[in-house]
C-alpha cells in the first residue's frame, strides 16, 4: 500500500474485519458476546486445508473482494499471491472452506533478516470474503497457519499490522527488529523458540508484484516501487 509518493501507508487504522476506516477493535459487551457465539458456531463449519490447483481462481476472487473497499490498498494483493506461487515461495497457502466454498485465504512466505537468522516467515496476505467476516474465519486461518509453521521447524513469524489486533496471537513489537520505513508500532514479530533476531527484515520480492509485465512490473507512477510498497501487514486484510 502506498500513498501518492509510493511510500507505505502504515496508519494504524487498517481495515480489521469491519472496523477499518479508523475504527478500533472492540464494542459493547453484548456485541462482543454475540460475536463470540458466532465464532463458536462457525468453528464446526470451517474447514482449513492446503490450497490446490483448483483453488487458484477462488483465492484470487476472495482476495480481490476482501481488499476492494480498503482505501489504503493498491489492490495488488492477488498479484502478490500469484508471484509468490510462481516463485515457489508460498511456504504455506491455506484456504478456509464453508459449505464447500472457499471464503478465506492466508499466505506465509520466507523473509530475509540482516543478521543472518534463518527460518523466519512473513504472514500475509490474509483475506476473508466480506460477508463471512467477524465470524472467526481469519482468526482460525492465522492460528492454523502459525501451528503449521511450528511443525515445519520455523523459528518465528513477522508482519506489519494493526497494533490492537495481532497481540492476541502473541505478536509483539521487538526493539532492534524492524523493516525500513515501517513505524515500529505496526511491525510485529512472534518467536517460536524465545529468540528474536536483531536487524532489518526483508520480505520476498513477490511483494513487488502489481500485475504489470516486463519493465513496468516493478514501477509505480512515480518510479521504481520499493519492496515496502506492499508488505504483508499492508497486505493483511486483518480479519477475525
Amino acid at each position: 500500500m502506498t500513498t501518492a509518493n509510493n511510500r507505505l501507508d502504515t496508519r494504524p487504522g487498517l481495515n480489521v474485519d469491519g472496523f477499518g476506516k479508523g475504527n478500533c477493535p472492540g464494542g459493547s459487551a453484548e456485541a462482543l458476546a454475540n460475536e463470540e457465539r458466532e465464532h463458536e458456531r462457525m468453528k464446526s463449519a470451517i474447514t482449513i486445508r492446503d490450497e490446490t490447483d483448483a483453488d487458484v481462481n477462488a483465492i484470487a476472487e476472495v482476495t480481490v473482494a476482501a481488499f476492494k473497499t480498503l482505501e489504503i490498498s493498491n489492490h495488488t494483493e492477488q498479484f502478490i499471491i500469484e508471484a509468490l506461487r510462481a516463485a515457489k515461495a508460498l511456504t504455506l497457502s491455506l484456504v478456509a472452506e464453508v459449505d464447500g466454498r472457499v471464503v478465506g485465504h492466508i499466505a506465509f512466505s520466507p523473509v530475509t533478516i540482516s543478521d543472518g537468522t534463518m527460518h523466519w516467515y512473513g504472514l500475509g496476505p490474509v483475506s476473508v470474503l466480506p460477508e463471512y467476516q467477524r465470524k472467526g474465519i481469519g482468526k482460525a486461518l492465522i492460528q492454523e497457519g502459525l501451528s503449521r509453521l511450528k511443525k515445519l521447524s520455523a523459528k518465528g513469524c513477522c508482519l506489519v499490522g494493526h497494533p490492537q489486533y495481532y497481540r492476541k496471537f502473541g505478536f509483539e513489537n521487538v526493539t532492534g527488529l524492524a523493516h525500513e520505513g515501517v513505524p515500529q508500532e505496526v511491525f510485529f514479530a512472534l518467536s517460536f523458540d524465545g529468540h528474536f533476531p536483531q536487524g532489518d527484515v526483508m520480505f520476498h520480492e513477490g511483494f513487488k508484484a502489481n500485475g504489470r509485465q516486463g519493465a513496468e512490473a516493478d514501477r509505480g507512477p512515480f518510479g521504481p516501487l520499493p519492496l515496502s510498497s506492499a508488505l504483508p501487514g499492508a497486505c493483511c486484510h486483518e480479519v477475525h
